[in-house]
């Protein structure tokens, strides 16, 4: 009975040997295939810091570290005590400046119906004047032939001249409303533009006033806080750490020899060491046109002295969308590149949609 189980531990045991060498000389052949290159490397996203436009204090922060936040919340508020003030100012300014475009416009219509008389004084004052002109003419001819008294004469000259004077009058007066028009319409073109300049500044403020909510601009995680409540920021002072969730990359290093055949667009798979066994798809958006020793985080002393050429490989934001909640930067892993659109992908970089 002994023997027996030995020897059915000596055959499982063969049996496991044969199945790590096959799976083993499987790994080594994708590894020595030239159709595939593969370098380590991890998640990274892009990052977007959420600062203050105006230097002020931070009133409230909405979110803590760690939070999921969707493009347009509100996460930030700064203090907007001066900005308010500023803005009730500048409504006044507005408010004065259209009760003065209101008197300008009302002083405008009195002084074209003062125009409108003095027109009709000047009008009746030409007409006296003509008269008193031939009058005083007929005179002249007449004091010459002895047939009027020098008496007369001198009434006639005398109203002749009082009518021309009062005839000058009246087109100065006429002249002075003129004037009048012209200064309140200047008065009311002050108006217009000290609404306009006011209106600027309402809405200047108000542009500061919405700054000072900071909102997310897209959807993605809070890394961690930069500033706390009650701190006092400079214009650009950083609040929040933001991660743009829809935009997963992995950054890995390949020799001359195999980076020389990798183009944008080249298809990926990424095996994190956290999911080992499920292959995530991506596409290469990045070659570096420049060779460099890789870093010591990504390769082995032996392969730093090598160079090597800087790769990203993101991840397809419709998949990233669908698993938000599951992405994760920071995470290590290996990222492998088909060189040859000929070749399949080996069963462990195969997509289950591909199995």
């Amino acid at each position: 009975m002994a023997k027996k189980i030995i020897i059915g531990l000596i055959i499982i045991v063969i049996i496991g040997l044969t199945l790590q060498l096959i799976i083993s000389y499987r790994k080594n052949a994708i590894l020595r295939n030239p159709a595939f290159a593969h370098g380590n490397g991890r998640l990274e996203a892009t990052e977007v810091n959420i600062a203050a436009k105006l230097a002020g204090r931070i009133e409230k922060i909405y979110v803590n570290d760690g939070d999921f936040v969707h493009k347009g919340e509100l996460l930030a508020l700064m203090q907007t005590d001066v900005l308010e003030a500023e803005l009730s100012q500048a409504q006044a300014r507005k408010n004065q400046a259209l009760a003065n475009l209101s008197a300008a416009e009302a002083a405008i219509e009195l002084r074209k119906s003062e125009l409108e008389a003095a027109e009709a004084g000047v009008q009746q004052k030409e007409s006296a004047f003509e008269g008193a002109k031939k009058r005083f003419e007929r005179a002249v001819k007449l004091l010459k032939d002895a047939a009027v008294s020098q008496q007369d004469y001198e009434v006639d000259e005398t109203f002749f001249q009082s009518c021309e004077a009062e005839l000058s009058a009246a087109r100065a007066a006429r002249q002075k409303a003129h004037a009048a028009i012209d200064a309140a319409h200047a008065e009311a073109s002050g108006a217009r533009a000290n609404i306009n300049a006011a209106a600027a500044d309402i809405s200047r403020i108000q542009a500061d006033l919405d700054d000072c909510r900071l909102t997310s601009p897209l959807s993605g995680r809070i890394q961690y806080r930069i500033a706390q409540p009650g701190e006092v920021l400079a214009a650009g002072g950083r609040v929040l750490n933001l991660v743009d969730l829809s935009d997963v990359y992995m950054t890995f290093f390949l020799p001359e020899k195999a980076a020389g055949k990798v183009k944008i667009g080249t298809p990926a798979r990424l095996l994190l060491d956290a999911a080992p066994d499920m292959p995530i798809p991506a596409v290469v958006f990045f070659v570096s046109s420049v060779a460099q020793f890789t870093p010591k985080s990504v390769e082995t002393n032996i392969e730093r002295q090598k160079l090597m050429f800087r790769i990203k490989a993101r991840i397809p934001p419709e998949l990233l969308n669908r698993h938000l909640d599951l992405v994760k930067t920071g995470l290590p892993g290996v990222a492998w590149i088909k060189l040859d659109d000929r070749e399949s992908w080996p069963e462990f970089l195969r997509l289950r949609s591909e199995k």
